[in-house]
């Protein structure tokens, strides 16, 4: 009992890291996921022996270490990634939730899906073929998406005789294009994951590379949970009346802080009112909190009387966003229909829906080279484009630049509410990085 109890307090206290892991077809990412999972003694005895069973009945001696994530039937089959798999596992330093997405080009959107809640994504170079047009492509859904690191991952180096001039020209032409895209940090790592080279444990066959190994790095990559750099966002998702002879005057509102911190006594402004009040009093998990920050889920009471339903925003008075009923974005298509031109959907922002219609698709992206297609007239599945919605209702909008979670929407079929869209209000890409600090090797970690 004493030993549950020491690891749930570790857990506790441990931070987390969310990340993903990307590549072309046959890099070896499920392969490099499995054995990050095995070394790191995170795979239970009976999901190794099933490994072990599958892998026998497929005439491999070793387990193949890829079926730990590839679980679906046509992903064994095929030896690919089709769906995006969630895994959870910890260490004594870091707690993880990692997203192993599919690799081909027909599964951009599943990329777009795990990536678009990561901290740090894993691109996976074959280091026999270099730098191809998936990897920039993936490249850059991890700068439209601000993931803040990148971490190349220059894999088979075992089958390029471990040899140092392979990994520095592949880690070179890398950093070079992401850093144009402004991705504010990239970690290059030679690794062999069928092997174990630099994976978890730093290899033997590579001594020219000083720099962390995979796990080194996911352990102590910073993660940033800076309350005072973030702009305080609430979403109210729920009005708690309880109208009771012990509460006769209680009015809360519910939800999750998607961003900041909120403190009594502070002025805010309800959105898309505008009506100003100040707190009054934060519950927490039944009890009177002076201070509260993001994600907790609190209740919020507020000093004056205002209308406030489910949807409405409440921002610190000095710090509130703007309210907007033009929405300019970039989305990814996710949906097997089209998204054209003058078609009605809702948007989804937080916890508010609202009626749209498309007005206008300028361009789409071209993820190979970047080009912009003017005019496409619709987007189709997996495609990126910028869009101009108009809405029925104001929503109060953040730049994805300034925050991920109220910067982002959907956009949905009203006629049976699948999802067609996922959105990055503003701008693309961020600003791109010097070209000197890209090629510079102090970024390889060497």
């Amino acid at each position: 009992m004493t030993t549950l109890t020491q690891h749930a307090e570790q857990l506790s206290t441990t931070t987390l890291l969310r990340f993903a892991t990307a590549g072309s077809v046959d890099d070896g990412k499920s392969t490099l996921v499995g054995r990050l999972l095995h070394d790191s003694k995170s795979v239970l005895t009976d999901q190794l022996e099933a490994v072990e069973h599958a892998s026998r009945s497929r005439g491999q001696e070793a387990p193949d270490l890829a079926l730990l994530t590839d679980g679906l039937r046509a992903e064994r089959e095929q030896g690919i990634t089709i769906d995006v798999a969630y895994r959870y596992f910890a260490t004594p330093r870091r707690r993880f939730i990692l997203a192993d997405t599919p690799g081909h080009v027909q599964y951009t959107r599943n990329m777009v899906t795990g990536a678009s809640t990561a901290e740090l994504a894993v691109v996976l170079v074959d280091a026999r073929n270099g730098v191809v047009e998936q990897t920039r492509r993936h490249a850059a859904v991890a700068a439209l998406l601000r993931v803040p690191h990148v971490v190349l991952a220059v894999n088979k180096m075992d089958l390029v005789e471990y040899a140092e001039p392979v990994f520095a020209a592949i880690a070179e032409e890398f950093t070079a294009y992401a850093a144009s895209l402004g991705v504010p940090e990239i970690t290059a790592i030679p690794i062999s994951a069928l092997a174990g080279d630099n994976v978890v444990e730093p290899s033997a066959h590579m001594d020219w590379y000083g720099g962390p190994t995979v796990l080194e790095h996911l352990e102590t990559v910073p993660v940033s949970h800076d309350l005072t750099a973030c702009h305080a966002r609430f979403p109210v998702q729920y009005v708690i009346r309880p109208q009771t002879a012990e509460h006769p005057d209680y009015r809360g509102y519910a939800g999750q802080i998607a961003a900041g911190a909120f403190r009594v006594g502070e002025a805010v402004t309800v959105l898309p009112s505008g009506r100003t009040s100040t707190i009054a009093g934060i519950d927490a998990l039944g009890e009177s909190v002076d201070i509260a920050w993001a994600p907790q889920s609190v209740t919020i009471r507020l000093a004056d009387d205002i209308d406030i339903s489910r949807g409405d925003l409440i921002a610190p008075a000095d710090d509130a966003p703007a309210v907007t009923r033009d929405v300019e974005a970039t989305v990814c298509h996710v949906a097997d229909q089209p998204l054209a031109v003058g078609q009605r959907v809702l948007l989804k922002h937080t916890t508010r829906t609202v009626k749209a219609i498309v007005k206008d698709i300028p361009s789409r992206l071209a993820l190979d080279d970047l080009s912009q297609h003017p005019a496409p007239g619709q987007l189709v599945a997996n495609d990126i484009g910028r869009v101009v919605v108009r809405t029925a209702e104001p929503l109060a909008l953040d730049a994805y630049a300034d925050s991920r979670r109220t910067g982002s929407f959907l956009l949905i079929d009203p006629a049976d509410g699948t999802t067609l869209s996922a959105g990055m209000a503003g701008a693309s890409f961020a600003a791109a990085a010097e070209p000197e600090a890209a090629a510079d090797d102090a970024e390889w970690d060497f």
